[in-house]
């Protein structure tokens, strides 16, 4: 079953004699349980992409179907719907509240989402445990590296048990060691949660850690 479905998908900046063509004719699909990495040269459209796909920017032509459903015709508030419960996004930029704790910081959006934190607990603690944050669950953002505020970061995305992960230069802020931990734990959620996971990256090797590679060259992908 296809998680994620790009069929001939149009997307410009600007008009006329500024007019810039991002994607020219793309398409690509992601199947339920691969781990996918996105490449292309700086410029090639690969986030452009990726927000498109997550229902970030509604502005293209063609077909996104995401999860069985086309975000091109929904409504806003079903697509909200459809992000909150099926989506988790990890930035290159962690986005943590810094005056939030780790394990409020991870319990913020399904909190926000009428969710009791009681209801939370069992798979706060799971995350915790896999994410290796579970001693650090009471510490401040600011205490902690930036590898660990972006495994906060993966857990506050994956708290929700969502169908696919969609992160964007995950390791972008990282160095070569926090990048790997970083892989690795993308690596055991994809094998052992069967999380489909897109990812976009400018890293050959953090290209490596996926099922697959695909490149986006010129508009179009291979």
């Amino acid at each position: 079953m296809s998680m994620i479905e790009v069929k001939n998908v149009y997307k410009s900046f600007g008009k006329d004699a500024t007019l810039n063509t991002v994607l020219n004719d793309c398409s690509m699909s992601v199947e339920e349980g691969e781990f996918v990495s996105l490449m292309g040269a700086s410029g090639s459209g690969k986030s452009t992409l990726l927000y498109l796909i997550g229902g970030l920017d509604r502005d293209f032509k063609g077909n996104i179907i995401l999860c069985g459903k086309d975000i091109g015709s929904m409504k806003d508030k079903d697509l909200s719907d459809l992000r909150l419960k099926s989506i988790g996004f990890v930035f290159q930029f962690y986005n943590l509240v810094m005056n939030l704790n780790v394990e409020d910081n991870i319990m913020l959006p399904s909190t926000i989402n009428g969710k009791k934190r009681s209801e939370l607990k069992k798979d706060l603690d799971e995350i915790l445990e896999i994410t290796g944050l579970t001693e650090k669950r009471k510490a401040m953002p600011s205490t902690l590296s930036g590898g660990q505020q972006q495994r906060v970061a993966i857990a506050r995305a994956i708290l929700g048990s969502p169908s696919v992960i969609l992160a964007d230069e995950p390791t972008g802020n990282l160095d070569s060691k926090s990048s790997g931990e970083v892989m690795e734990l993308f690596g055991r959620l994809n094998k052992e949660k069967g999380m489909t996971i897109l990812q976009v990256t400018h890293s050959q090797e953090c290209a490596s850690y996926g099922t697959r590679i695909v490149r986006l060259e010129n508009g179009k992908t291979d």
